[in-house]
């Protein structure tokens, strides 16, 4: 770690961060919440929730749409916005920063931007960690295009195979798609490694980093992927809001996947022209109080620091490996070290069913997920209906895992008598 992480790390303070999310200060039953679903979404703190209000408050006009004083300060925060994520994540320049829903709306863009580009005897590679996000829009584009998919195999530890690339990527290749920390089994995955595989045939390479922005370090140049996608809320700021960040060469090959408003040039009965990009990609009125309050969440993960952030997420993650396979049984998925994965923990237990599990311990006041969690087939290859998971993020703490333990044992107790 650099001299400057290893000054954030030190000036961590766990209870001041927390006394930053406002929700953290509710109960559940008569237990104090510890949340432990910051894979499906983390908190916000306080100042990102301020403001979002702001601009609803002073500025809440249609960015693009209007002459008018509210319409043109609501351009220059999306304007701003769209800066900051380009600085943040170091892309080429803000036009490569398109603006969408969410990461699922971002893979989707992509994909529905190379239909026609691709025909019967391509094909496209993806993994077997996939969420469904990074799979049914390319499960799509396969069967209207004719092109085969093809899949990078797990190792024992959940790890992929990557030895695997040079056989599965070939000349025939058209787009190589990985998640970048899978959602299930945690695995940080090697991306540079898929995007040289790619860039090697002339295939487009996209990587999924949902689980990945804002919990350790990120850059698009260092990845040197052609598209990168994630959501807003993964990352401690608001829900509705997800961007694209693409190479301008690879942004100028996809096509429009939605139109209408006013990502149009020339409009007439018969025809229409596109936008310059990125506004081609960005259909219809955006989540303007999103967009507004996201920056603030960029500002607040600066602030600690993404080497620290990792450190710390990887410091509990640690614990909670430790701790959830010392119960008898126990199947832990992904790899068992710390260091290889992201920061969440999923677990089968042979006793109690994971719908069963969560719902004890919401109980208790632990929120934590149960299901598939968007990746059925992956469930399906690992020989079990479903997983429950504990996820972490900045606020999370030894005491949470601690409380999971307690939770966890509970569980047993009514379904075994064991404990």
């Amino acid at each position: 770690m650099t001299n400057a992480a290893t000054r954030t790390r030190l000036e961590w303070d766990s209870d001041k961060i927390r006394a930053l999310f406002p929700t953290l200060q509710r109960r559940v039953a008569e237990y104090p919440l510890v949340y432990l679903d910051c894979a499906a979404t983390s908190l916000r703190p306080e100042s990102v929730i301020t403001e979002g209000c702001n601009f609803c408050r002073h500025h809440d006009g249609n960015p693009h749409r209007g002459m008018h004083a509210l319409s043109y300060e609501a351009t220059e925060v999306y304007k701003s916005s769209r800066q900051a994520v380009a600085d943040w994540l170091q892309a080429p320049d803000s036009s490569s920063v398109v603006i969408t829903r969410n990461a699922t709306a971002a893979i989707n863009l992509v994909a529905g931007g190379l239909r026609g580009k691709l025909g019967s005897g391509d094909n496209i590679v993806l993994t077997h960690m996939e969420h469904h996000a990074n799979l049914i829009p390319w499960q799509q584009l396969a069967k209207q295009s004719g092109a085969e998919l093809r899949f990078v195999p797990l190792t024992e530890d959940g790890q992929l195979q990557t030895d695997m690339l040079p056989s599965l990527v070939d000349d025939r290749t058209r787009v190589v798609a990985v998640t970048h920390v899978s959602n299930v089994l945690g695995t940080i995955n090697p991306i540079a490694l898929f995007a040289k595989a790619a860039r090697r045939v002339g295939a487009f390479s996209l990587v999924d980093s949902a689980q990945a922005v804002g919990h350790l370090p990120v850059s698009f140049a260092e990845l040197d992927v052609d598209f990168m996608v994630f959501s807003a809320h993964k990352c401690y700021g608001p829900a509705g809001l997800g961007f694209l960040i693409g190479k301008k060469a690879a942004l100028e090959q996809l096509s429009p996947a939605e139109y209408g408003g006013d990502m149009i040039e020339y409009v007439s009965y018969e025809e229409a022209t596109w936008a310059e990009i990125p506004q081609r990609f960005e259909a219809g009125t955006a989540n303007s109080q999103a967009v507004a309050a996201f920056p603030e969440s960029i500002r607040f993960i600066e602030s600690l620091g993404t080497a620290a952030i990792r450190a710390h997420e990887k410091e509990i993650t640690a614990y909670a490996l430790k701790r959830i396979s010392a119960f008898e049984g126990m199947r832990i998925l992904g790899p068992e070290d710390a260091h290889l994965r992201g920061g969440l923990v999923s677990f089968y237990d042979p006793y109690v069913p994971p719908h069963d599990m969560s719902t004890i311990l919401d109980e208790h006041g632990v929120a934590v997920r149960a299901g598939h969690h968007c990746a059925q087939p992956l469930h399906r290859l690992l020989g079990i209906p479903a997983s429950t998971r504990a996820s972490f993020g900045v606020y999370s703490t030894t005491d949470d895992v601690d409380a999971l333990i307690q939770g966890i044992t509970e569980a047993r107790k009514l379904f075994t008598r064991k404990y």
